[in-house]
């Protein structure tokens, strides 16, 4: 029994022996903890006692280093037309200011600060040489940080969104590689205060692997260290140097594709019958139409720039087969009625062979002399009603200027129903409108239809007097050169009108099924061998 209460009392001392311990530990640790946090309060304080922040560290005693590390958050957009492009990066700049080492004997010891605590310290004047816009993310506080190591190295950290210059060449665009910088360089401080370089080497660039963009895929990146000189100094720059290469997929679907197929819908009409004037010519002005459209879209999205890009090359042999659709139905219309007015003119020469055969037998003209001025008269008083010609003109002449002025016309078009000769005198007038005249041409017309007749009813609109004057005024042209001068111009002309010689219309369309389709596969061979490698 004694035994027994000998352990439970031992029992309740041990126990009360670890709870006392216990509590002292916490308290011992309760109490390192504060002195710990008011010693880096008062070594901040202290610190800061004597600093002055407007000059750098090493100061008068040559120039300081400072390393810079970037990492890529995203490429955000790519302008052609602002030649820039848009990225959100995280800046880290290390440097070691020996006046905030606080307890150098551990280096490893650090003292995490704010970011507002960087407008009481030195930090350097950094910025970007090609910088259009930037702006500090500042959600939910300002995306600043800075460390302080017991040894005096600083840790200095931003997070900002920044759109930077890029000149682009755009020779080749839309297969074009693209290298776009990031410049960093001091703003104030020349090379003998201040030597900027990358930590690491190309090292110092994280994240790229994980950038992903629509448009342009990363090839490669680079590092540089150059130096600027400036009218102030030289200055230190480092340069990170990105090569984009252009994702060609959304252009063959938007402009390459489309192009091509508005390309072969203009062969289309090589197999459209050449009489169906009204399907060719609406089949040719769409296309070319629709390629001046995509051109037109193509170009607002780029800069007005003076050289010729890639994407110009193709639109425009894109529009010259299109275009050159078009004028082969021109060639093939102006081959197919070039020969039929052949033909007509072949068979109005027969027609007025035939008629010169006919005037020969007609009769010595019955009228005065004050009539002689028309072509063809006709006397009431003869019985007869004899057709007759002007004493001092010759019916076989005028007949032949009319004849060649039809030469000269060329065309089935223009037809006139009678070729009367329209004279100022007051008996040609009465002549004209008599009722005589009505039986004359009927009764003439009946009389010789072996040939006058057609001919007659074939004479062109050029051969009439309201445009030209054919048969020629014997009173006011004395002259045989003056008066044969419209005659021989006509003759002249028609020497030199010449037709394609074809006698089959079809071979033009069938020769072009082969020929365009043949020319735009090598164009496109060539094109993209030339502007892909």
């Amino acid at each position: 029994m004694g035994f027994l209460l000998w352990i439970y009392w031992n029992s309740i001392s041990i126990l009360g022996f670890f709870i006392g311990l216990n509590s002292s530990i916490q308290n011992f640790q309760s109490s390192n903890e504060y002195d710990h946090l008011k010693n880096a309060s008062v070594t901040i304080s202290n610190l800061m006692k004597n600093y002055d922040s407007r000059l750098r560290p090493k100061f008068g005693s040559g120039p300081m280093s400072i390393d810079m590390e970037l990492v890529v958050a995203s490429f955000d957009s790519i302008s052609e037309v602002n030649m820039d492009y848009t990225i959100t990066l995280y800046l880290n700049q290390y440097w070691q200011d020996e006046r905030l080492a606080f307890n150098a004997s551990h280096a490893g010891a650090m003292i995490t600060m704010p970011g507002d605590f960087s407008n009481q310290i030195w930090v350097p004047d950094t910025f970007l040489a090609n910088d259009k816009y930037s702006f500090l993310h500042d959600v939910t506080e300002k995306n600043k940080m800075l460390r302080i190591y017991g040894d005096g190295k600083i840790f200095y950290g931003m997070r900002f969104t920044t759109t930077l210059a890029c000149m682009m060449d755009l020779h080749y665009y839309p297969l074009d590689e693209q290298n776009c910088t990031v410049e960093i360089e001091s703003y104030g401080y020349p090379l003998d205060d201040v030597k900027m370089s990358w930590k690491n080497g190309r090292n110092a660039v994280h994240n790229i692997e994980n950038i992903h963009m629509i448009q342009f895929t990363i090839n490669s990146y680079d590092v540089h260290t150059l130096v600027s000189n400036l009218s102030t100094g030289l200055y230190q720059r480092l340069s990170l140097c990105f090569q984009l290469h252009r994702n060609v997929g959304f252009f063959v679907f938007q402009t390459y594709l489309p192009s091509i197929l508005i390309v072969m819908l203009s062969w289309v009409s090589f197999w459209i019958s050449h009489e169906a004037t009204s399907a060719r010519v609406a089949l040719g002005i769409t296309t070319v139409l629709t390629m001046t459209t995509i051109s037109t879209g193509v170009r607002s999205s780029l800069p007005r720039i003076s050289y010729v890009k890639a994407i110009d090359v193709y639109l425009v042999v894109c529009f010259v087969f299109v275009f050159s659709a078009l004028l082969e139905y021109a060639a093939v219309n102006y081959t197919f009625w070039g020969e039929r007015a052949k033909q007509k003119k072949k068979k109005l020469k027969e027609n007025y062979d035939r008629s010169r055969t006919n005037l020969t037998k007609l009769s010595q003209p019955l009228f005065p002399d004050d009539m002689n001025n028309d072509l063809f008269l006709f006397n009431s008083e003869n019985k007869n009603n004899e057709v007759v010609f002007p004493k001092t003109s010759s019916p076989d002449h005028n007949l032949y200027s009319c004849h060649r002025e039809y030469q000269a016309s060329g065309f089935p078009h223009n037809r006139i129903k009678s070729c009367s000769y329209t004279s100022n005198s007051v008996n040609s007038k009465k002549f004209r409108s008599s009722k005589n005249y009505r039986k004359f041409m009927h009764k003439f017309s009946k009389k010789y239809s072996s040939g006058i007749n057609d001919y007659f009813e074939e004479i062109p609109m050029s051969a009439s007097i309201e445009h030209t004057e054919i048969f020629n005024n014997q009173k006011t042209n004395t002259n045989p050169r003056q008066s044969n001068w419209k005659s021989q111009f006509c003759q002249s002309k028609s020497k030199h009108l010449h037709l394609p010689k074809v006698r089959n219309i079809k071979i033009i369309d069938k020769f072009s099924r082969i020929l365009f389709p043949i020319c735009f596969l090598l164009f496109n061979i060539c094109y993209f061998c030339i502007y892909s490698l």
